[in-house]
C-alpha cells in the first residue's frame, strides 16, 4: 500500500474506491471511542471534514491535552511521526496531526475493505 502524501490524494483515493464514507464512519468510531464529542455525517464534503478535525485537533491540544494524547493512542499514530513534528507553531502542528489522523484512519478502512 502506497500512502497518500497529501490530503487531496487521500479522499481522491477514497472515493476513487468508493470508501470516502467508510472512511468518515472509522473517524466517528474512533473519536466516539476516544470520549471526543465529534459526530461527522456521512455526506460530509471532504473539506470540511478537513477544517472541522483541524479545529478540533487544535482544541484538543491546547485545551485538553490528556484527551488529545488519548486519541492519538486510540487511533494509533505512529509516536515517531508525532515526535518528528515541530511544536512551536500550535496551528501548523495540529494541520500536520490532523494529517496523520486520517491517514492512520484511510490505513485501517483500506485494510478492512482490501482483506475481508
Amino acid at each position: 500500500m502506497r500512502l497518500p502524501a497529501t490530503f487531496e490524494e487521500l479522499i481522491d483515493e477514497a472515493n476513487k474506491l468508493e470508501l470516502y464514507s467508510k472512511l468518515v464512519k472509522q473517524i466517528n468510531k474512533d473519536f466516539l471511542f476516544a470520549n471526543i464529542d465529534l459526530d461527522f455525517d456521512e455526506a460530509i464534503l471532504p473539506t470540511s471534514l478537513k477544517l472541522l478535525l483541524h479545529e478540533t485537533v487544535y482544541k484538543l491540544i491546547q485545551e485538553k491535552f490528556a484527551e488529545y494524547l488519548n486519541l492519538l493512542y486510540i487511533i494509533d499514530v505512529p509516536e515517531h511521526k508525532i515526535k518528528q513534528l515541530n511544536g512551536d507553531d500550535t496551528l501548523k502542528l495540529s494541520e500536520e496531526v490532523t494529517f496523520l489522523i486520517l491517514l492512520r484512519e484511510w490505513q485501517k478502512v483500506w485494510f478492512k475493505h482490501k482483506y475481508s
